[in-house]
């Protein structure tokens, strides 16, 4: 009651009604002033500027028009084996003799002009008709240049731009050592792809299967960046790279950038 009675009498108190009010103190201006400052750049921010992000997917490094399945066009057994794994064949070259039950010698020829990545069929084999027996990449000549292919996710595929950096980390090259394989979007597939449609074009079902994981991802294909001095030929983002030249048919996980976006894209709902 003591302290009520103490507060009145202060306002009535007609000495103290034409003090000025203090609205607030200095300091209390200048951290309104830094925050309204901070307000003002982070509104020009989420105009004007931009984030960039990056999607992570598994790769393949290929020569550009893929690999097929050599099949066994009859029923018999396997008497000769003409060619050799890693080995390169003109199209129409012969790869293997089938002897049929009625005795004639048929050879099984290459489609088209590449590489044997897996041969299938040895020696005394029984094969039948739709038998694989080789696995051949499409590249006529060993200085065909390689690219990478990517699967990436379908959710993720239409903010892949042409153009975009990639940065490969190559199973048989470490990053750690020898750092990441550069490289640019040369093109982007505009339809997802199934298991069986990744081992088509790879030549390898098994490993069509691991890279479409549980999805349906889309191709993106990458022009790797050559360098004429480093041993691979190749860029990479070490000075040389690795001391040996890449094969075909090496896995590799891809960092993708992709298509920058406005940060007021995401900030509103």
């Amino acid at each position: 009651m003591q302290f009520r009675q103490q507060a009145l009498a202060k306002l009535q108190s007609p000495e103290e009604l034409d003090l000025p009010v203090r609205l607030a103190r200095p300091r209390g201006w200048l951290v309104l002033s830094v925050t309204l400052v901070a307000t003002a750049a982070a509104c020009v921010w989420a105009v004007t500027g931009s984030v960039a992000s990056t999607v992570t997917a598994q790769a393949v490094l290929t020569h550009g028009q893929g690999s097929y399945v050599l099949q066994s066009p009859v029923s018999g057994q396997v008497t000769a084996v003409l060619a050799e794994e890693g080995g390169r064949l003109a199209a129409g070259t012969p790869v293997l003799e089938v002897r049929t039950a009625s005795g004639t010698t048929t050879p099984v020829r290459a489609v088209a002009a590449g590489r044997i990545t897996t041969l299938a069929a040895a020696l005394g084999q029984i094969v039948s008709p739709g038998t694989d027996v080789a696995a051949v990449e499409k590249a006529a000549h060993a200085s065909d240049p390689l690219y990478a292919t990517v699967y990436v996710p379908a959710q993720n595929a239409a903010a892949v731009p042409a153009g975009a950096p990639v940065d490969l980390t190559v199973s048989s090259a470490p990053a750690e050592r020898y750092g990441v394989l550069r490289g640019r979007v040369a093109s982007v597939d505009r339809s997802a792809q199934s298991a069986q449609q990744i081992g088509a074009f790879l030549g390898d079902a098994r490993l069509g299967g691991q890279l479409a994981g549980k999805g349906r991802p889309v191709a993106v294909r990458v022009r790797l960046d050559t360098a004429p001095g480093t041993p691979s030929g190749y860029r990479w983002s070490s000075a040389d790279g690795p001391p040996f030249r890449l094969e075909s048919m090496t896995l590799a996980t891809a960092s993708i950038r992709l298509a920058d976006q406005r940060p007021v894209d995401w900030l509103l709902p």
